[in-house]
This record gives structure tokens, C-alpha cells and sequence, in this order.
């Protein structure tokens, strides 16, 4: 999550709405192959992990998670969810050095600003183990703006996201494209990625 206020008070006030929105076929085939990726009992940040649900799920599949959210209402639902350490940050807070196996970060990069998308992503490549794996859900399109009902968006297209991601040290290894009803009701289309930290970056970092 971002700190734009006018986001967060968005989520702080329909946290439980997002909550009851259930997880589609696509969303369960995406976390199915982050985690079959990933070592048996991995460590695992779920950043910007909204009321929980991915990484209770992850959970259940046997990695350790750690999960953090801008949004405190958010966060107290997340930490409702057994075996899950949930904590309210900002992508700024991030400032873990080779501790993770797998970074989640589903639909949640997507409000920060897009100049700030690098050093997002840089704070990631090194929160991450060698050939560490980082899962990534956008929504697609061009430039920024917000939605109807005030959340902050950045759009990319898939050339855009890979470009950033190579960039950072990353070798994406997956892709996946949709469409989905987002909390504002509205169908958007959607690409998630999910990329191997590359031994090269790792060694130069």
C-alpha cells in the first residue's frame, strides 16, 4: 500500500467489503505457483496484503508469512488469520536484507506513484534471498489516476512492467492476463508476473 490518505481512507472504511470479495480461480492459480516455486517452509512478505486471505492462504500451504498493510484496518483483519505476523507500513518501510524466499505483492504496487515504482522495487530485489521469487498483480493500462471511488492508480502495460523489472535484477519466469471486478465494481483488465531475482543482481547488490 501507499500512503495517499485518500486511499487509505478508502480501504480503512471498506475493509470489511473487501474482506467477503472472494478469491477467483485465476488469484488461487497464481498463489498455487508462487508457492510451488518457493522451498518447502518458506519465508514469505505478503506486502500490501490487504485483510489477509493470500497470506492465510500461503500459510495453510506450509510457509511462514509475514504481512504488512498501510491501511490499520486492514492490518487488524489480517491479523485475525492464525500463523499470520501482520503489521501496518508503507512500501518505504521495507528495509529487510536477504530474509525473504518469496515477496507477494498482489494488486498492491499498483497505487504507489509510477516514479516511485523503482525504488520500490529495488527495496524487494535486496529484501530477497538469492534466486528469491517476487509475484506481482497490476492492472493494465496507461498513466495515472484515480477511480470512482478515490483510490490512487498507476497503469502499465505488460512491456512497461517487465522493463522495470529487469531493470531491478528480476527474470520473470511466469505471466498471467485477465479481467476482474475490482471494489469499485468495475470490470478492469489485469496481468500478474511472477520473476526469479537473478544470481547476477544479487552478486552486484
Amino acid at each position: 500500500m501507499s500512503a495517499d490518505r485518500e486511499t487509505l481512507s478508502v480501504y480503512d472504511a471498506k475493509a470489511e467489503e473487501y474482506a467477503s470479495l472472494t478469491a477467483t480461480d485465476a488469484e488461487i492459480k497464481s498463489l498455487t505457483a508462487f508457492v510451488n516455486d518457493l522451498p518447502r517452509g518458506a519465508h514469505v512478505l505478503d506486502l500490501g496484503c490487504g485483510p489477509g486471505a493470500n497470506a492465510a492462504d500461503m500459510t495453510k500451504l506450509g510457509c511462514k508469512v509475514d504481512a504488512v498493510d498501510a491501511s490499520a484496518e486492514m492490518v487488524a483483519l489480517a491479523a485475525k488469520h492464525d500463523g499470520v505476523a501482520a503489521w501496518q507500513g508503507v512500501f518505504e518501510d521495507l528495509d529487510a536484507e536477504a530474509e525473504y524466499d518469496g515477496v507477494w505483492a498482489n494488486f498492491s504496487l499498483l497505487h504507489a506513484p509510477k516514479g516511485d515504482m523503482p525504488a520500490h522495487l529495488r527495496r524487494i530485489a535486496r529484501a530477497l534471498k538469492p534466486k528469491g521469487i517476487f509475484h506481482i498483480g497490476m492492472k493494465l493500462g496507461s498513466g495515472e489516476k484515480r477511480d470512482r471511488i478515490g483510490r490512487r492508480y498507476s497503469y502499465y502495460e505488460e512491456s512497461e512492467l517487465r522493463g522495470l523489472l529487469n531493470a531491478a535484477g528480476f527474470e520473470v519466469i511466469e505471466t498471467m492476463m485477465g479481467e476482474g471486478k475490482g471494489l469499485d465494481g468495475l470490470v478492469a483488465p489485469w496481468i500478474t508476473l511472477q520473476a526469479r531475482l537473478t544470481e547476477t543482481k544479487k552478486a552486484s547488490s
